[in-house]
């Protein structure tokens, strides 16, 4: 039996006497693409918090690749192969679309001060290599011909797409994308529901995401994972958590009727 990816083992965080996560167990595959829902205030976003290093739980653990994950920060997380984004997109808006993918880039391709003060060879190549990787990543996303464009000056769907781009700019293994599609119309979430398979295909990486909008889940997820007050409260396959009583009573039911 292989190793999952990712693996999460009796998982919680406590603030104060409230527990935001208890007990979280699940797992990810290589390549799987894997959605978590839940109501407002389900832990969510804190299990994305744990899982990159923002928060330290404060009982169960995470192996990545079969290896522990301990009190790791958030750069060491990036570089062991974990990327995000976030509900609230966190661009450098007065920087260039493409100066943004490079800001991911810069794991793979680094260079000293003196070489960026100096202009050295190895900087030349290093600047010439990311050129190219950035552009190729705004390719996947139709974002080639805003390159030199400011980020703030993209169209807010645009803006989610370079988000995930620089994202994967850093060459993760596994992609953690929290609400990508929040404040999108249907058609900018029919566009991302197609760039979400276009990007696990073409990068074989896994995808966890995090979404309210159940035509996407149900639309891409392979495994679907249902959490409720901090807990698990089911997990299955599209079809298993949309036929599952529990489901329905605590957030599907109260979907279908908004």
């Amino acid at each position: 039996m292989s190793t999952p990816l990712l693996k999460a083992e009796g998982l919680g965080i406590r603030f104060g006497g409230l527990k935001a996560v208890d007990e979280f167990n699940f797992e990810i595959d290589k390549n799987q693409l894997f959605g978590l829902i839940g109501p407002n205030g389900a832990g969510k976003t804190t299990v994305f918090n744990l899982l990159t290093g923002v928060y330290q739980p404060t009982s169960g653990r995470i192996l990545f690749e079969g290896h522990p994950i301990k009190k790791a920060n958030t750069i060491k997380i990036t570089k062991a192969g974990i990327a995000r984004t976030f509900q609230n997109i966190r661009l450098f808006k007065e920087m260039s679309v493409i100066d943004n993918v490079k800001v991911g880039l810069h794991y793979s391709h680094p260079y000293t001060v003196f070489d960026a003060l100096f202009h050295t060879p190895k900087y030349k190549k290093a600047e010439a290599a990311m050129q190219e990787e950035a552009l190729s990543l705004l390719r996947v996303f139709h974002l080639e011909e805003f390159a030199e464009s400011k980020a703030k000056n993209l169209p807010y769907g645009k803006q989610r797409k370079l988000e995930i781009a620089r994202a994967l700019a850093t060459a993760p293994k596994l992609l953690l994308l929290d609400e990508p599609a929040a404040g999108m119309n249907p058609t900018e979430t029919a566009e991302l529901m197609e760039t979400i398979k276009i990007v696990r295909e073409k990068f074989s990486v896994a995808i966890l995401l995090i979404e309210h909008d159940m035509k996407l889940v149900m639309g891409i997820c392979e495994k679907i994972a249902v959490l409720n007050f901090g807990t698990v409260l089911a997990f299955g396959t599209p079809e298993e958590i949309r036929n599952n009583p529990d489901v329905v009573a605590a957030y599907l039911g109260n979907e279908e009727e908004g």
